[in-house]
């Protein structure tokens, strides 16, 4: 009887261990999301914002702002800098829910936001800006 407890409990710790509770890792679609994003501001449509991997062959732009998931909860936000470059700020994303993301930026010079996933399929991110 003693065994039969035993083996029990070793089961359902092996159980317990093998659940993931990293929203980023649990979701395939999120998985999707790491690489680098640019912004195909000229595929936009109304409040959805249109996003390419950043090997994507672009037509000539003024500068494209953009962002980068990293699979740990890194993120990197670029915005265009004085010299037409970009530039990086850091900070973390953390999923809520399966289309929704909270960004938050390490500087806090601009307040924490949320994207939502409108669609994420064939290299091409659809989201849109919550407040």
């Amino acid at each position: 009887m003693r065994l039969l407890a035993l083996l029990a409990s070793l089961s359902m710790f092996l159980l317990a261990g093998t659940c993931n509770t990293d929203s980023r890792a649990s979701t395939p679609r999120l998985k999707q999301l790491e690489g680098t994003w640019l912004h195909a501001h000229e595929e936009d449509q109304g409040d959805v914002q249109v996003y390419r991997p950043n090997t994507y062959a672009f037509p000539p732009s003024r500068g494209r702002t953009g962002f980068q998931f990293d699979h740990n909860g890194l993120f990197t936000q670029y915005d265009i800098a004085p010299t037409d470059g970009l530039e990086g700020r850091k900070g973390t994303w953390k999923a809520e829910g399966s289309t929704i993301l909270l960004i938050s930026l390490d500087d806090k010079k601009d307040p924490d936001y949320k994207l939502e996933i409108v669609s994420l399929e064939s290299g091409v991110l659809k989201v849109r800006r919550l407040e």
